[in-house]
């Protein structure tokens, strides 16, 4: 369903057609245009009404049944239709028109461009791109850099360009950066959307797993937070094609100027901080910007100020905050894990798969697209957050994992492996955060027999590692079959004139 909702929003407020958000969502076109001849029979608009907030609403009002199949339409003849193209001020729209006037039950203009769009896609030809001014920004990162040694270990690093250009003023922003990782991408982006005062309807990315989690060529799959991080400024994201460097030629050609005037610039330069870096490359990057072009005999700058400021998308109020994305499952503790720590979600959830977004500062856990509940984020590994109200009452757990239900399970390995767990059960401030680690340990006779884990434990209890992976590595490494060593005492010191002892010192 969030699919869904994206196709609306990309449809209803951005205007895309549906190849275009086909390409941007990995979805079938056939699938695209499906929903969207839904969205025009039940007239929706966006936003969506508040009575279409919860997806199972959304899905009783378009999902309704079906009239009668259409009959097929008459085809254009597309081998003309791509000749007339190439003559001077013809138009898609013009050959539509003309079209209609001969075949009055043909296709509306979308799917006349859709099936033209395919049928010259068959064909070896260089097709010239035209952009519209506010329409798309290229993105992508040099291939070189500049050097950046670290004054305190000589570690030298090479610090590269993130572009992003505009289609069609081609004026460009360039940051220089350490890494291509999630966290730099999503922040160079912000950067750049400040730096040009609004935002491009569509983002053309390369293939980096930054942006694309699985590429493909007609349908890849974008980051999660790349995707919340287009739907946060209202863009679409349509990744170039695989090894389709025209897609992207806006950027291509913006990587190599940027090399030109900006890397080849500082070719002499010897920096110890990216920030040097930094302060170096602004005063080029506006050189860049404001150098003529041959053709146009302007500025990118000028271009931009005069054609696509205006069109750009306003900025959203705030700005955003980046968020990592998991799908976890809700195990037995009612607990979900990420990045080494354990949240609490209402026990009813158990089993149930997540949707978890994680920001600096809280942890939102969803479901169905419906916030479930949140938690202020905590680093500490291992650590538990729970709500008490997420815990089940007396009366209801019954059916629940309890301390004495597992003190009991492991009470037919042994006395040692019950004494163990309860000794689990007791470090934790809630006795549920240690309902893993026990049935980690009762789950060892998948694997081990009975008295091998009993010794184990009992070696745990002596050495005071009463935890699941210290019983785990005992058994490993077969210690269990092997006596405890008691640790010597140190021997009494002989008396001597020359040993002080502890009274001397006070």
């Amino acid at each position: 369903m969030r699919k869904l909702r994206e196709i609306l929003r990309l449809h209803l407020e951005n205007g895309l057609g549906p190849r275009a958000i086909a390409r941007s969502l990995s979805v079938s076109p056939s699938t695209v245009s499906g929903y969207l001849g839904r969205v025009r029979v039940a007239k929706l608009t966006w936003p969506l009404p508040a009575e279409l907030d919860e997806d199972a609403a959304l899905e009783r009002r378009l999902f309704a049944d079906e009239g009668p199949a259409r009959p097929g339409r008459p085809e254009p003849d597309w081998a003309r239709m791509h000749l007339e193209l190439r003559k001077k001020h013809v138009t898609k729209q013009l050959l539509w028109e003309e079209y209609k006037a001969e075949q009055p039950d043909g296709y509306q203009f979308s799917q006349f461009c859709e099936k033209y769009a395919r049928w010259a896609a068959t064909l070896s030809v260089t097709m010239r791109q035209t952009h519209v001014a506010g329409e798309k920004l290229f993105l992508d990162f040099s291939g070189d850099g500049v050097g950046v040694v670290d004054a305190k270990t000589g570690e030298r690093k090479k610090a590269k360009l993130f572009l992003a250009v505009l289609g069609a003023s081609n004026f460009t922003y360039a940051e220089p950066v350490l890494s291509e990782d999630l966290p730099t991408w999503v922040a160079c982006h912000v950067n750049a959307l400040e730096y040009m005062g609004g935002v491009a309807q569509v983002w053309v990315p390369d293939n980096l797993k930054s942006a694309v989690t699985s590429p493909h060529r007609y349908e890849p799959d974008l980051n999660p937070t790349y995707a919340e991080l287009a739907r946060h400024y209202g863009a679409a994201v349509i990744p170039a094609r695989v090894r389709r460097p025209r897609d992207k030629a806006k950027v291509e050609q913006g990587v190599l100027l940027a090399e030109r005037w900006i890397l080849a610039a500082l070719r002499h330069r010897t920096f110890f901080s990216l920030e040097e870096v930094r302060q170096e490359v602004r005063p080029l990057l506006e050189k860049l910007n404001r150098r003529p072009m041959k053709k146009l005999k302007k500025s990118r700058r000028d271009v931009f100020e005069e054609m696509e400021r205006a069109a750009l998308l306003p900025l959203p109020a705030r700005r955003y905050e980046y968020a990592d994305w998991a799908r976890p499952k809700v195990h037995v503790d009612y607990h979900v894990e990420f990045d080494g720590h354990y949240y609490s979600v209402p026990y009813q959830l158990v089993g149930k798969q997540m949707d978890l977004r994680a920001t600096a500062s809280t942890v939102e856990l969803l479901l169905g697209g419906r916030r479930i509940t949140s938690h202020v984020r905590s680093f500490q590994r291992g650590g538990h957050t729970t709500q008490s109200e997420h815990m089940p009452k007396a009366h209801q757990a019954q059916a629940e994992w309890t301390p004495p239900r597992l003190i009991e399970w492991a009470k037919k390995t042994g006395p040692a492996t019950a004494a163990l767990v309860e000794e689990i059960l007791r470090r934790r401030v809630h006795a549920q955060h240690g309902f893993r680690a026990c049935l980690g340990v009762l789950h060892l006779n998948r694997k081990y027999e009975p008295q091998r884990i009993e010794a184990a434990c009992a070696r745990a209890l002596r050495l005071r590692a009463c935890t699941y992976k210290s019983v785990a590595a005992i058994l490993k490494n077969n210690l269990d079959r092997e006596p405890v060593t008691e640790e010597p005492r140190p021997e009494a010191l002989p008396a001597h004139g020359n040993v002080r002892g502890p009274g001397y010192y006070h």
